[in-house]
């Protein structure tokens, strides 16, 4: 290809120069000008995966070649008005490049794209009769998943497709180009199309105006206006980008700059959902038209909120929710009507006709809730409403009036009834006819919800009519649910619908009886005890009539609120047990540990090679049921242990070969991690046939101690018959095959150490040629001596050590063979023979003196040189044999290593697909999102020592101590002489070391790549040949990591080298590189390579670095020029490093419309670097993520399961179990783990199956990248309402007819957070995520659309869960202000009020269910002791009080963000929390989430013990004591107790000094929020600013709350004489007037006079001081007043600063522009500090009391870590 580019070029450049006749002298400009040329053309040759040259190796696939051809016929095409037009060397994407203008570099990377998905495609197909001709049926099928949201969305707006494919029985060429171009316009459409890919009906729009465009090209029509064929509207270089995408960006862009940074509220601006929902509608086209017209009206129309109003409030979850409010009040009601009649079971009162006719107000209710719910339609959504949506009104106004009318109706007919009665006095027949017209009404009133039962019952006919376009359905789905593209045909299939409902079904069951016979009768029974209760005396002025009903209030409230949230504990419970149901079918835990894989482990090899090999009979044309029923009953013989796939492998079978290359390339991956250590890698591995031994040679851990338990039975019985012996050893297979093995290796093993040719090596082989001939006839225990085997054993033992030291010494060898001659010739055999005897059987030499003398053996000794890595090897493994009595459970011992393995083997059990030919399977891409995060440590900062003298190096020894010890052992195998050439030659190992332990780039890149190195293998063994396997150069080892970061050069690795493994990879057959690279391509969306390059970041050094060892490897970033004045262009651009040219180039550069971030960052990264992924499916990963290589040996039979349906759908997200790997690092991580495990493996494996509900989470799950290409892609990035932006690629999935499901045979790592800090940051991100999503409109139709079992799934496994956990806590809330108000006023010396219910204990004992998923699943997978232990020893560890704090955070950052929004990204960080966090960062972090929130229910509870009429010694005072104090104590103390050094004394001593300067920093709002607590201050009240009016009325009617402390103890001080006069309560607000006079006084002097004339300032403080000592002294003169008063009314008065203080904050933009504003700042800062005063009293208590830090220490890092750090 170069020479033909240099032979074009000098066509183009030398004729210029010879005709002028100067090409002498302009030989060297020639020169250059050629070169400049040559290089600018050969960048063209830079590609990514195909290089569309015939010789290049992925040519000699004909499916590849097909699939080019079929590209390249264009001879029928319309010739483009291009001049440099050349047919012969273009394509379908040049035509259409040309004609449409897209860019090249968008036409060049479609091309690769698609001819690789059909080459994939075609050669996936069962049956190809023709593979040099691409399949038209495979280019069909791909046209219409691609399409089908095309389809769909014509179909919706009754538009006809312009799809238009000629009839099957025309010429099937021009069948297929119509095929290939229309597929080839809609992925270049979606390759330029930048953010506009967030809007998929957008993307439909404009190729159905493109597809008309190109149509008419086809059909060859003429331009009426030009008399010329005809041309589209956008023509040109760049036209696409110029007219049709910028456009509509510049408008997105536009209404992101007017959302103030997502700050604005949602309904004041347009998001991509907005903007994509205006084509859901015929308008778009009557609007915009083709060529847009986007005009001034144009613009405006398109810019209005479309579809749905996202407005900040709770009612969104009522609305979004209703039926399930509607179950919950409607059961309330009820119940509450049957309770009151006191009966002994509730079915005796049904049978009264009072209660009958009392039910049938459930029916009012049940209409006024209708009228409610339209009322907030209209008042939430009624920005919907414009001329050009009449219809939204209609359907509003009609709403109202019907649900309206419904109510009077009930109404009515229900005053009817009663009317009638109480006339009769008596059921009269006319009462009882108009109850019968009452219940007609009612049949007509439920006659829908019969209809939704009908269609709940048969939910394929649903799914059918709601899909369909008739008149009648549609008009009934716009009244029920509106006009929505989306949320059709949500039913799932039959079997599915009654497993889930079957499940809520029970809870429901459940949840009602423990409500009504717990909550409701005893609530009821109170209830109406306390409402006949009359002559209360109160201690109050008693403001509203004396009637009880607040106090009934107080006292009910908070059981209504738990009963209204109370399904999510009792949702927790039943998905604990059926989740371990489902995993024990699903065969999770069967292996558990190492020792019941050893027991399995032949089975194990077995099962490997069913799942993992390639199948023989592959080609078959589909999962038949024939072949379904096979692969049954072949996993339960797997499973069982008998017939055939259970069989005893020899070392002779191919098979044998094929299981210990894959066993040995694990355990080498292992060694690699340094998870073990060489001496365990040798126990592990598993060698084939060596020495011609005859059975397989399992690993040494297996067979570590069999030996020596033979020679035990043989000595037991040396009389034994042959048969009888061999019997009984051979009932263990491990035994008989170390047995054999030993007599093997001993047989190979004696003559190779003795000198060939010689008579000594000829006795050693007549020996064992009579010892072979005894054992085939079976009576060798009748020759032999039996009870001298261990004596010859001892012998054995002591050669073989002899052989393995440093240095040889020849001479004891000799001695040994002496020692063993003499013993196995002449002692071992019962029938004793003479010299002569020997001599003619050839055991004696010839030359008697040779015996005599004691030179026998002494010169024919030859041990193998050193270097013979091989034999050495081999006597090591038999020396262990030999030797071990150990049963090697702990081998490996790294519990890493031990649970990779048992999962891997358990795996193996589990139900997965068989595993297709590499050259046949799906493929595959594998995406990252990075933004500016750690890529492998640099030297600094493993140095670099914190405050506490800790770094990170040090801490990763202390924690990983083992695999410490492995990386140095591997280093000085590697070459390493002194331990400090680690920090010199090997610093490179010992960073990458480090990161691999780290949450970094490099640690999660060396995870994927696992894929290129598993597939690669995987190729070779699906198409070697048994002569192939057999041809193992030397000892079959480990294959090179040859996509591996350490291992790039062509030759084996140092530590594949050292071990003396010469690796599988010499047997490739060269085109193993191109398979995989064909099936597999990593992308990592580096979105600031570009800047980094630029500014020469080390983090762009080491992502260069991981794409030069990493084969599949591409980084895609957007590369940002000037263009002059001012100008910018931006370009996605895909990178890979060049091996030959040793560079990196540059492969696609697309040009974008602007800049990229125009939502949220995480998203719109992955949506720019989405273009260039490749295959079938796409696997979302994380930077925190890391994978294994034994996992990645699955994932073709993962990528098997989007061919199977799960239910009546095929799964379009494949959910991927995850393994928390940060677990060991801190006791934080480990508790973070355990609530991680949780979710990701139990409650996901429910919300798949049974429930049906499962999203995506941002786990590691494997997209069907075709389906989502066209729907909106793998997330949504929405500012702020999408900041959880990966859960919105589920809800959008479900929405569009999507199948979610969730598959554990397979894992990924995660990393989580390790500190608090970056816990609580996650948590708050997480729950202000979710607050988010309860206002968004993909929550409110699934909410409406799915069907009621499955609405209340996802309620409880989205939202629900958070806000089940805010009416919680608020429950307790509720409960002691309730009881605060009844001891105050007095009502609580009634003997009725005492008896009331402690819901704080009820709250302690529910919340306790919640802790029952992580057991049970520790459980499933540990065992049951193993799981208890760690179940107790986290309760030691303080697991509980961690717990607790973070559900504060969750409710506080979920509540705040509903009321006032300000949800947005934190960043939590993913490096080590190796360092104290000073009480200044955690007052600014927690004190508005947790510490005022523990103060001010420490106060309430103060008070309520002070003042309670309760008896001290009750235990419902003793119960409520302690669970809320510690509920307190874990809000305040939890920063501390697991913070480093958190109690020590110097430390709490410098926090509060720091604490007091940041306080007090006078640089104001200049400096930053750590440094100044004024711009802190301001910070924490930004969500105000972002608050809609209601949002701020909430917070004022909240913060009165705190006046009523000072309402209520004012009449309990001495100085009130037992007064209940109103007077008394305003006579209190004189004295706070006066102290804010006296207040505002000092601070207005402070403020002129502290600083030159502060005697002025002095003066007025004393005067203040004096005047209030006279007052005091003048109270305790002349009234009641006593000193104790002042105390008791600071809890009086200081509340009620403090709920002044938070009023003024709501009304900062009023008392701004007032004089007050200026005292409202000081007084909070004194505010803040009384509540650091209350803080740290505690803590600066417990940090004085010795031993306490070491206490503490030790409950926060493991005990290794904790005696480290005291060193």
């Amino acid at each position: 290809m170069t020479k033909k580019l240099i032979a074009s070029q000098k066509k183009k450049v030398f004729p210029k120069c010879y005709k002028k006749n100067r090409w002498l002298y302009s030989l060297p400009k020639l020169i250059a000008l050629s070169m400049s040329t040559l290089q600018q053309s050969t960048s063209l040759l830079h590609y990514n995966i195909l290089s569309f040259e015939d010789d290049q190796p992925e040519y000699r696939y004909p499916e590849v070649r097909a699939a080019v051809a079929a590209l390249r016929n264009i001879e029928n095409l319309q010739r483009p008005p291009h001049p440099e037009w050349q047919a012969g060397s273009s394509d379908i994407f040049d035509w259409l490049g040309i004609f449409f203008g897209f860019q090249k570099g968008n036409i060049c990377n479609q091309r690769e794209h698609l001819t690789l998905q059909l080459a994939n495609t075609h050669m996936s197909l069962p049956s190809r009769t023709v593979v040099d001709v691409l399949d038209l049926g495979c280019v069909r099928k791909f046209r219409k998943k691609l399409l089908g949201n095309y389809t769909s969305w014509c179909s919706y707006l009754n538009k006809k497709s312009n799809t238009k494919i000629p009839a099957k029985e025309r010429n099937l060429h021009i069948n297929l180009q119509c095929e290939l171009l229309y597929v080839s316009l809609y992925l270049l459409i979606w390759g330029e199309a930048a953010n506009l890919r967030f809007m998929p009906e957008c993307l439909c729009y404009i190729f159905h105006n493109m597809c008309m465009e190109l149509n008419k090209i086809l059909q060859g029509e003429i331009d009426k206006s030009t008399g010329r064929p005809f041309m589209p509207s956008t023509s040109g270089e760049n036209a696409f980008l110029s007219c049709v995408v910028r456009p509509i960006y510049e408008i997105i862009k536009a209404e992101v700059e007017a959302s103030r940074n997502g700050t604005a509220p949602h309904s004041a601006w347009r998001n991509y959902d907005d903007f994509n929902e205006y084509f859901w509608s015929k308008r778009c086209f009557e609007n915009l038209k083709w060529p847009f017209d986007l005009s001034s009206s144009s613009k405006r129309k398109l810019m209005r909120k479309a579809g749905f109003v996202e407005q900040r409030s709770f009612w969104n979850l009522f609305r979004s929710f209703d039926r399930l409010w509607l179950m919950l009040i409607l059961f309330f009601q009820a119940a509450v009507i049957v309770a009151w009649e006191e009966t002994k079971f509730p079915w005796e009162a049904w049978q009264k006709k009072d209660v009958q006719i009392r039910l049938l107000t459930l029916f009012l209710t049940w209409g006024g809730f209708n009228f409610l719910q339209s009322l907030l339609d209209v008042v939430m959504q009624c920005r919907l409403i414009t001329w050009e949506t009449p219809c939204i009104l209609i359907r509003m106004v009609l709403k109202c009036m019907v649900s309206a009318g419904w109510t009077v109706v009930f109404l009515q007919f229900y005053e009817m009834i009663e009317t009638q009665k109480l006339g009769d006095g008596t059921w009269s027949d006319e009462a009882n006819r108009r109850i019968t017209d009452f219940c007609k009404v009612v049949l007509v009133f439920v006659s829908p919800e019969l209809l939704s039962l009908v269609s709940f019952i048969l939910p394929q006919v649903s799914n059918f009519l709601e899909n369909t376009n008739w008149m009648m359905f549609k008009v009934m789905t716009w009244w029920f649910h509106g006009s929505s593209y989306v949320g059709h045909g949500l039913r799932e299939g039959f079997f599915d619908t009654i497993k889930y409902t079957l499940f809520w079904l029970c809870i429901l069951l459940t949840k009602f009886g423990f409500s009504y016979l717990l909550q409701i009768q005893p609530m009821v029974s109170q209830l109406k005890q306390f409402l006949n209760f009359e002559n209360q005396n109160y201690t109050w002025n008693m403001l509203l009539e004396k009637n009880h009903k607040t106090e009934v209030t107080l006292l009910c409230l908070p059981v209504v609120m738990i009963y209204m949230v109370d399904l999510q504990l009792w949702y927790s419970i039943f998905t604990s047990f059926v989740g371990v149901t489902i995993g024990l079918f699903s065969h999770l835990g069967e292996i558990r540990d190492l020792y019941q894989m050893r027991l399995r482990f032949q089975f194990f090899s077995s099962a490997i090679q069913f799942h993992l090999l390639l199948e023989e009979q592959f080609w078959l044309p589909k999962r038949t049921l024939v072949r379904k029923l096979r692969d049954t009953i072949s996993r339960l013989k797997l499973r069982h242990g008998f017939g055939q796939p259970y069989r005893k492998m020899e070392s002779s079978q191919v098979d044998a070969f094929r299981f210990a290359l894959i066993w040995n390339e694990i355990v080498m991956s292992f060694r690699e991690e340094d998870i073990i250590s060489d001496q365990e890698l040798e126990l592990l591995e598993l060698l084939p046939n060596s020495w011609n031994i005859r059975v397989i040679r399992w690993p040494c851990f297996l067979i570590c101690n069999e030996l020596l338990h033979a020679l035990d039975l043989a000595k037991d019985f040396p009389d034994a018959p042959d048969r009888w012996l061999w019997d009984k050893i051979c009932k263990n297979e491990y035994r008989r095959c170390g047995v054999i093995e030993v007599y093997d290796s001993l047989k190979a093993l004696l003559p190779e150490i003795i000198k060939p040719n010689s008579e000594e090596h000829s006795i050693i082989v007549k020996l064992f040629t009579e010892i072979d001939y005894l054992l085939l006839l079976e009576k060798f225990t009748r020759a032999a001596k039996i009870a001298e085997l261990p004596y010859l054993h001892s012998v054995f033992v002591k050669l073989v050590e002899l052989l393995i030291k440093p240095y040889k010494e020849t001479d004891k060898v000799a001695e040994t063979l002496r020692a063993l001659y003499e013993i196995a010739v002449r002692k071992f055999w019962k029938n004793k023979r003479t010299i002569t005897q020997l001599m003619e059987d050839g055991l004696a030499p010839r030359d008697y003196t040779i015996m005599m003398t004691g030179k026998l053996f002494g010169e024919v000794v030859r041990l193998p040189d050193p270097t013979n890595d091989n034999f050495y090897r081999q006597v090591r493994r038999l020396h262990t044999i030999l030797t071990c009595r150990d049963t090697m459970l702990d081998i490996p011992a790294n519990l890493e290593a031990r649970r990779r393995i048992a999962f891997f083997s358990n795996s193996m059990f589990m139900g997965m697909p068989r595993a297709p030919a590499i050259e046949t399977m799906l493929g595959f891409s594998v995406l990252t999102p990075y933004n500016d995060e750690e890529v492998v440590y640099s030297k600094e900062q493993l140095q670099a020592e914190n405050k506490d003298r800790i770094s990170i190096l040090f801490y990763l020894q202390k924690v990983y101590a083992d695999e410490w010890e492995n990386f140095m052992q591997r280093m000085r195998r590697e070459g390493m002489e002194d331990d400090e050439d680690i920090w010199t030659t090997k610093l490179r190992d010992l960073r990458l070391w480090a990161s691999y332990r780290g949450q970094t780039l490099a640690r999660t890149v060396r995870g994927m790549m696992y894929y290129y190195r598993a597939l690669k293998m995987l190729c070779f063994l699906d198409s070697a040949s048994e002569m192939d396997i057999r041809s193992v150069p030397g000892e079959l080892g480990s294959m090179r990591r040859d996509g591996g970061m350490e291992n790039f050069d062509p030759v084996a690795s140092p530590s594949s080298k050292s071990l003396g493994r010469n690796g599988v990879p010499l047997l490739y057959k060269g085109y193993e590189d191109v398979n995989v690279l064909m099936k597999f391509t990593y992308v990592v969306s580096c979105q600031t390579y570009a800047a980094q390059k630029a500014r020469k970041d080390p983090k762009a050094e080491e992502i260069l670095y991981l794409m030069k060892h990493n084969k599949a490897l591409r980084v895609a970033y957007v590369d940002e020029t000037d263009t002059g004045r001012d100008g910018k262009e931006y370009y996605s651009v895909l990178a890979k490093y060049d091996q030959q040219l040793r560079r990196e180039v540059e492969i696609y550069r697309v040009q974008l419309p602007g800049p990229m971030k125009l939502g949220e960052g995480k998203p719109e990264n992955q949506n720019h670097a989405l273009i260039f992924t490749r295959g079938h499916g796409v696997q979302t990963i994380d930077m925190n993520q890391d994978n294994y290589f034994e996992e990645a040996l699955k994932m073709r039979n993962l990528l098997e399961e989007f061919k199977l349906y799960r239910g009546i759908r095929k799964p379009t997200i494949l959910g991927v179990r995850e393994y928390i790997f940060t677990g060991p690092v801190s006791t934080l991580a480990w508790f973070m783990s355990a609530q991680e495990t949780s979710f990701v493996a139990l409650q996901q494996r429910v919300m798949a199956n049974p429930l049906k509900i499962r999203m995506h989470y941002g786990h590691p799950d494997v997209f069907d990248r075709f389906w989502f290409l066209s729907r909106g892609g793998i997330s949504k990035a929405s500012k702020a309402i999408n900041i959880s932006e990966d859960v919105f690629a589920g809800f959008n999935c479900t929405l569009r007819g999507g199948n979610v499901t969730h598959h554990e045979y397979i894992q990924v790592g995660k990393g989580r957070e390790v500190g608090l800090n970056q816990i609580c940051l996650f948590e708050a991100k997480i729950a202000s995520g979710n607050g988010e999503q309860a206002l968004s409109r993909d929550v409110y139709r699934l909410g409406q659309r799915l069907d009621f079992f499955r609405m209340l799934s996802f309620f409880h496994t989205t939202v629900g869960f958070f806000f089940s956990a805010m009416m919680m806590a608020l429950t307790v809330y509720v409960f002691l202000w309730g009881r605060l108000y009844l001891a105050l006023c007095g009502f609580e010396h009634s003997d009725m009020a005492s008896e009331g219910n402690n819901i704080g204990e009820f709250v302690t004992q529910l919340g306790l269910f919640t802790a029952i998923p992580a057991i049970v699943e520790s459980t499933i997978e540990q065992g049951f002791l193993a799981s208890l232990w760690e179940f107790l020893m986290m309760q030691f560890q303080l697991s509980p009080v961690f717990y607790t704090f973070t559900v504060g955070t969750r409710i506080h950052f979920f509540s705040r963000t509903i009321l006032h929004g300000g949800a947005k990204y934190r960043a939590t960080g993913r490096g080590y929390s190796v360092q104290h966090k000073s009480f200044a960062e955690n007052y600014r972090l927690y004190s508005r989430s947790h510490f005022i929130k523990a103060i001010e229910l420490g106060l309430v509870l103060i008070v309520y013990q002070s003042y309670t009429g309760i008896s001290r010694d009750s235990f419902f005072y003793i119960d409520t004591a302690i669970t809320c104090w510690f509920l307190i104590l874990s809000w305040i103390f939890t920063p501390f107790l697991f913070n480093l050094s958190g109690f020590d004394w110097l430390k709490t001593v410098n926090d509060w000094q720091d604490f007091m300067d940041w306080i007090w920093c006078r640089d104001g709002v200049f400096a930053a929020a750590d440094k100044s607590w004024e711009r802190w201050w301001y910070e924490e009240q930004d969500h105000l600013r972002t608050s809609g009016i209601w949002g701020k009325l909430v917070e004022m009617v909240l913060a009165l709350r705190f006046f009523y402390f000072q309402y209520a103890i004012v009449y309990k001080l001495s100085i009130s004489a037992g007064s209940t006069s109103i007077t008394v309560y305003w006579m209190s607000w004189i004295y706070i007037l006066v102290c804010l006079g006296a207040y505002m006084l000092i601070e207005l002097f402070q403020q002129k006079y502290a600083a030159k004339k502060h005697i002025y300032y002095r003066l007025i403080q004393s005067l203040v001081i004096t005047f209030a000592t006279l007052g005091v002294t003048a109270l305790l003169k002349f009234t009641s007043f006593r000193l104790m008063d002042i105390f008791t009314s600071l809890l009086a008065f200081i509340p009620t600063g403090w709920g002044m203080i938070l009023i003024a904050q709501v009304l900062r933009p009023i008392l701004q522009f007032t004089g007050l504003w200026n005292f409202v700042m000081p007084a909070a800062r004194l505010y803040d500090i009384m509540f650091g005063v209350i803080v740290m009293v505690p803590v600066a208590f417990l940090s004085w009391i010795p031993g306490f830090q070491s206490m503490q220490g030790r409950i926060l890092f493991n005990e290794a870590f904790s005696r480290g750090l005291q060193i």
